[in-house]
């Protein structure tokens, strides 16, 4: 499907301690525009200070405090990548967390799996605007000693990783997952933390872990766990660091399309990697893109749409829920080639094209509802009900209004209707089916 940017459809509190502070914290989860992006904000700071989630605002800091931080102004926020492995799990793409300490709260579990069932109680709503993703082109690489991490071209979102450790019940682990909410639900958001026995003492020396206890982390000493409780997968232990490494990816700011390989990288290697990836993205996307915060542009519809010049006859959506209604524009200008014989001295815009830029309109809804719709046609079978009100002339910028009447697999009904300056020019109501392309 078409995917849409997403936030909560509710305002969600979540308390607790920080896991390293072990601070008493209280949160919120806000839903918030289109195109804001993840932003945590401290208000127990005067005045508040918003920390936008992208590697701007993230130091590189010493692998050894196994945790990632937002910067900014001299104000900190840390261990910040469950809430964001969650949030980028899940799709939601914009959200206001608002905490009263420096540091969120850490589910009792130590996994992700309590976050997951209070946001989705809370529920996700799509917002119109489409997703701007940072589609690997190329490969991309870091290396640091025994760390490899690679980015490769990817049609969806993927991780695999590897650990390997000298301790026996670790080993050398590997998994690999599509990234989409239900594996992430299902696979991932159980997976629990650890930490290595031998490394408590430190970390504590350096006032780290005050919060952190037997119930929320899985720790391992010599002669294997030693927690009570059982190992929720085989592999729990890279499934959780491939929940970090989604956390942390969640730095560069943009949704991926690619397949990312770790091999035994932590928090300070991938927040380098981050880097990397979000340099490659700014210098792939330098597209303005306006005012209106849910507007598709001539480059999301292409995407989308196989139409090109002198046939792609949509501009620009301002409106789209998916599998319901759409709105888009089509700026009418004297350069149109069908003008030279459309007709020479008094130029109309043909009847039959405004009715093909309405169909084409429609096909995005169409394709709004499908799986992979880059992959897909959209067939026109039949018009009905065809009215033409007055011309349209170069100058005139044409609102499509497409609303579904009814959607099946073997095809759909729309109805269409075209504005100029608000007054009615044409109308119809269309057939189509999707094909294989």
């Amino acid at each position: 499907m078409i995917r849409q940017q997403r936030t909560l459809a509710r305002e969600l509190v979540y308390a607790g301690i920080g896991l390293h502070t072990g601070n008493p914290v209280r949160m919120r989860f806000l839903p918030a525009p289109p195109n804001t992006g993840i932003v945590f904000r401290r208000i127990d700071l005067a005045p508040p200070v918003e920390f936008p989630v992208h590697v701007d605002f993230s130091p590189a800091v010493s692998e050894a405090f196994r945790n990632t931080t937002l910067t900014r102004d001299g104000h900190s926020i840390h261990t910040v990548e469950h809430v964001l492995a969650t949030l980028t799990g899940l799709g939601v793409d914009n959200v206001i967390v608002e905490l009263d300490s420096n540091e969120p709260a850490e589910p009792p579990t130590g996994s992700c799996e309590d976050y997951v069932r209070r946001i989705k109680e809370a529920g996700i709503v799509g917002q119109g605007a489409p997703v701007r993703y940072f589609e690997v082109k190329q490969p991309i690489s870091l290396v640091e000693n025994e760390i490899e991490l690679l980015a490769l071209p990817y049609d969806g979102f993927r991780i695999s990783f590897t650990i390997k450790y000298d301790e026996p019940v670790l080993g050398t682990q590997y998994a690999s997952f599509d990234i989409t909410p239900q594996i992430f639900e299902e696979e991932l958001a159980a997976a629990r933390t650890f930490v290595l026995w031998d490394d408590v003492e430190r970390l504590r020396a350096q006032g780290l872990i005050k919060g952190g206890t037997m119930d929320n982390a899985i720790v391992v000493g010599a002669q294997g766990i030693m927690n009570e409780t059982p190992l929720r997968f085989p592999n729990e232990f890279v499934r959780h660091k491939i929940l970090d490494l989604l956390g942390d990816l969640t730095l560069v700011g943009q949704p991926i399309k690619g397949h990312i390989i770790s091999h035994r990288s932590g928090h300070m290697s991938n927040g380098k990697f981050a880097r990397l990836l979000a340099s490659a993205a700014a210098r792939a996307d330098r597209t303005y893109i306006g005012d209106a915060p849910l507007a598709w542009n001539i480059r999301d519809i292409m995407r989308i749409m196989p139409h090109r010049y002198p046939f792609l006859l949509v501009d620009r959506l301002v409106e789209m829920v998916d599998g319901e209604r759409v709105v888009g524009i089509k700026n009418v200008t004297i350069n149109e080639p069908f003008f030279n014989g459309h007709f020479p001295d008094h130029p109309i815009f043909p009847a039959v094209l405004i009715l093909e830029a309405m169909a084409q309109t429609g096909g995005i809804l169409l394709l709004s509802t499908v799986d992979n719709p880059t992959g897909k046609l959209v067939y026109f079978l039949g018009i009905d009900g065809a009215r033409f009100r007055r011309p349209v002339l170069p100058g005139d910028q044409l609102r499509f209004e497409l609303t579904m009447l009814r959607l099946r697999k073997s095809g759909c009904k729309m109805r269409g209707e075209a504005f100029v300056d608000g007054q009615l020019v044409a109308e119809a109501e269309l057939m189509a089916q999707v094909i294989p392309r």
